[in-house]
């Protein structure tokens, strides 16, 4: 009986525990596009400083986070590299609403230290190193499902060296993945984000040159409650929007909403 009585007091306990985190103790996921990888994380320990409060970050790519939720993933938050995948959960009645308006991203073509691409203003290193036959291997995110990917794909297409390179790409699941194909001496070099680009540990391993808006298509970047997003999400969410979380951004490259 003893043995009983412990065991179901365990259980309350455990109980109690579990209802005390679902009230607003609980650790909320958020689903974040890759290049927001160095920005966001310094973000969220500027939050956990300010509000006592922790988010778990997840980062990839929006494409394959947008199949998830569809799927039933319990995200609570999603920072979109694609607004248009925002409309598309709103739509589907995933999501609040159609979310805000928090970035809008940049491309860098990136050559590594000893590289046989050379980098300049008017790309014309890249389109000299294609005609060459220099380039071995050249990286960029996967353009299926990362929005980066698709932005350097119709750049290359835009610079009529899409075809040449086709058969020497290297295809990161997400942005930051590119830029670890690209930094990494098996590569020539890539197309990858901005934002990434900035951060010490890139920028220490070659050199970068910001691709021209018009070669692509405008990366507009959306962000989102899930229903039913906890008191966390929500106050992250708000913090995202907050002055100092602008600044974080701009210091990474990204261009502000109502300063473009």
């Amino acid at each position: 009986m003893r043995l009983l009585k412990s065991i179901l007091l365990i259980a309350f306990l455990c109980s109690c525990g579990s209802a005390a985190a679902a009230a607003g103790g609980e650790v909320p996921a958020v689903a974040a596009a890759s290049d927001l990888k160095f920005a966001l994380e310094e973000m969220a320990a500027q939050f956990r400083v300010a509000t006592a409060r922790d988010v778990k970050l997840v980062f990839g790519s929006s494409g394959n986070f947008y199949r998830q939720i569809q799927q039933g993933a319990p995200f609570q938050l999603f920072l979109s590299a694609d607004e248009g995948l925002v409309f598309k959960l709103a739509d589907a009645g995933k999501a609040e609403d159609r979310g805000r308006l928090y970035a809008t991203g940049r491309v860098v073509l990136f050559a590594r230290h000893g590289s046989a691409l050379k980098v300049d203003a008017q790309l014309a290193g890249l389109k000299a190193a294609v005609a060459l036959g220099a380039i071995r291997r050249f990286a960029i995110a996967n353009p299926e499902h990362a929005p980066y990917g698709r932005a350097a794909e119709q750049a290359l297409n835009k610079l009529g060296v899409w075809d040449a390179l086709r058969g020497k790409l290297v295809l990161g699941e997400n942005v930051s993945q590119a830029a670890q194909f690209a930094t990494s001496a098996s590569a020539e070099g890539g197309i990858f984000a901005y934002s990434l680009a900035l951060s010490p540990q890139v920028a220490a391993l070659g050199q970068y040159v910001l691709i021209p808006e018009d070669l692509h298509e405008p990366l507009h970047q959306r962000m989102v409650l899930m229903k039913g997003a906890g008191t966390t999400a929500r106050a992250f969410y708000e913090y995202l929007q907050e002055p100092i979380a602008r600044a974080a951004f701009k210091r990474y490259g990204f261009v502000l909403p109502g300063e473009g």
